[in-house]
């Protein structure tokens, strides 16, 4: 049965949120000051207001994701959980590299949630476990009930 376009964005921002909720956690597992809901909050403000526009835009780029790996599901027939977990996981080690704009170009590098990141070790770690949350996360809500 094909995960609908509705579903499939809802668990996508439900993955995203449950990431960012878990990113107090992780600073403190991993030692390091590295947060995706700061590096997107703070891109578009500086006021007080950034960590809601940061969870907002998060929940939203996990939606676009939940709608990506649902066609690719429906094409492909794949299971959910695998399939989302080897996704969640790709996109980071894809996409990591374009930390050297974060460290170069961010309004706010430097500031708290947002260290250097392309050569950080803990952040990349860190960038793995969150992936790998947000992949079993969306695979069990894509996963349809027996």
């Amino acid at each position: 049965m094909a995960l609908s376009r509705a579903r499939a964005a809802w668990a996508g921002a439900v993955a995203a949120t449950a990431w960012g909720l878990a990113e107090p956690l992780d600073r403190r597992l991993f030692r390091c000051d590295y947060s995706d809901i700061a590096l997107l909050g703070k891109f578009v403000t500086r006021g007080r207001a950034w960590p809601a526009a940061g969870f907002a835009l998060h929940a939203l780029n996990g939606a676009v994701f939940g709608l990506a790996f649902a066609e690719l599901q429906r094409r492909t027939n794949a299971r959910p959980q695998p399939l989302a977990l080897g996704l969640a996981l790709a996109e980071h080690v894809a996409l990591y590299p374009l930390c050297h704009f974060v460290d170069t170009r961010h309004p706010a590098r430097g500031e708290a949630g947002l260290p250097p990141l392309l050569r950080n070790r803990r952040a990349f770690a860190q960038a793995t476990v969150r992936h790998a949350l947000f992949g079993h996360v969306l695979g069990r809500l894509a996963t349809p009930s027996r």
